[in-house]
Formats: C-alpha cells, sequence, structure tokens
C-alpha cells in the first residue's frame, strides 16, 4: 500500500477569480446613497466638485470625502480645469456596470424576470 502525501490528495488549485475581498469593499462602498449619488451624476458628465455636491444635495465637504473614497477605489476619475477639479465616472466599465443594474431594477418593477 502506497502513502499519500498531503499533496497529492489535496485538491487541485481553484481558478484565478476576482478578489472577492476587494468586490465587496466596492459594493460596500457604493451602499452609501450620498456616494452612489454622486456616482450616477457622472455617468452621464462631468461635474465640478462644488455643483457637483449642490446636484446631488450632499454639503461640500462631505462630498469631497465620498469623492475621495470614490476616487481611491477607481470609480470616479478627477482632473484639474484651472482651479476647480472636475469629475467624471473612470471608465465604461462602471457606466456598464451601473447603468445595468438600473435596467434590471426596471425591468423588475415592470414584472420581467
Amino acid at each position: 500500500m502506497m502513502k499519500q502525501t498531503p499533496s497529492a490528495i489535496s485538491p487541485a488549485p481553484a481558478e484565478p477569480g476576482p478578489d472577492v475581498g476587494q468586490l465587496a469593499d466596492i459594493f460596500h462602498l457604493l451602499g452609501d446613497m450620498s456616494r452612489l449619488k454622486l456616482l450616477l451624476a457622472c455617468l452621464e458628465q462631468s461635474w465640478p466638485a462644488t455643483e457637483l455636491a449642490a446636484h446631488c444635495g450632499v454639503s461640500p465637504q462631505a462630498a469631497s470625502h465620498h469623492l475621495r473614497l470614490l476616487k481611491a477605489a477607481r470609480l470616479l476619475r478627477a482632473e484639474r480645469q484651472g482651479r476647480q477639479i472636475v469629475y467624471t465616472a473612470a471608465d465604461e466599465h462602471v457606466r456598464h456596470m451601473l447603468k445595468d443594474m438600473i435596467e434590471h431594477l426596471a425591468e423588475e418593477k415592470a414584472g420581467q424576470p
């Protein structure tokens, strides 16, 4: 009888997948309504920080904090234009993800599976 070593009986390594912790962090970040409002506003156009805060009904101080977090998570992109910082969605992946979720919710309301 041949003795099996631990490596001989261990399962094959799982295929590389998404970093679940990082993905959970992004969803947690989007779980805040103020941050989600700020990000949704930036899907179609760029906004100066002060105008974005006013548009979303968020204080400039809170908006600054939220925008910093969204930028650090690479969901928003910031560009200096003169004395202002202008924010927009980071890329098409972010736009696509949020638009797909909005469409999914609309289907649910319409009674579609």
